[in-house]
């Protein structure tokens, strides 16, 4: 069963795989304080006011802080939530279509952060969870097939419900946000070309 997973989700796999290695990195180097300030920054956090100053050297973090957690709840939640919509969504737009989904989104939200919210510490894979959900829900409109349309209704709920836990503390709207307007975006490149 695991090798059918791999097999048939190699980039979800890899994603899953490359966060997991980040988290224990983490945890390895920092011990229990794997969740401070200066692990997060340390691994890729994005605090826009450093990547400001220095783009060339720092703008690394853009992508990578989709890789990097804060805690393990918050490693956890993501996780699971691409284990499980990393499936649909490999399944609906291919591994490569899927993989530049994924990434771009990330960039994308950790872009809105670096814009809206350049004095705060962000990470998480929820700047490309939000891009997939957000490309489930416009993939809707450019193809009508009948398992696209039903998924897509569950994903606007996902995502609305999403979106309200953004105004929690500590909870970055801008990077969710952003990483939707990524996905939505980059689907409609995606199938403009097509």
């Amino acid at each position: 069963m695991k090798n059918n997973f791999i097999r048939h989700y190699p980039v979800t796999t890899g994603l899953l795989f490359v966060t997991t290695v980040v988290f224990l990195l983490m945890f390895l180097t920092y011990g229990f304080d794997y969740s401070s300030s200066e692990a997060v920054f340390t691994f890729g956090g994005v605090y826009g006011e450093v990547i400001k100053m220095s783009p060339l050297n720092q703008g690394w973090r853009l992508l990578a802080a989709s890789f990097v957690h804060i805690g393990l709840e918050h490693f956890l939640i993501n996780t699971l939530t691409l284990y499980f919509i990393g499936q649909q969504a490999e399944s609906i737009f291919g591994s490569g279509r899927f993989l530049l989904l994924y990434l771009l989104s990330g960039v994308s939200g950790n872009l809105f952060v670096l814009i809206f919210t350049p004095n705060i510490l962000a990470a998480g894979a929820s700047t490309s969870l939000f891009g997939i959900f957000a490309a489930i829900i416009v993939l809707r409109f450019i193809i009508h097939n009948p398992y696209i349309q039903t998924l897509s209704k569950t994903y606007t709920r996902l995502l609305l419900l999403n979106l309200l836990f953004s105004f929690l503390p500590g909870i970055s709207l801008a990077g969710h946000l952003g990483g939707a307007i990524g996905g939505a975006l980059t689907t409609l490149l995606i199938f403009k070309k097509s």
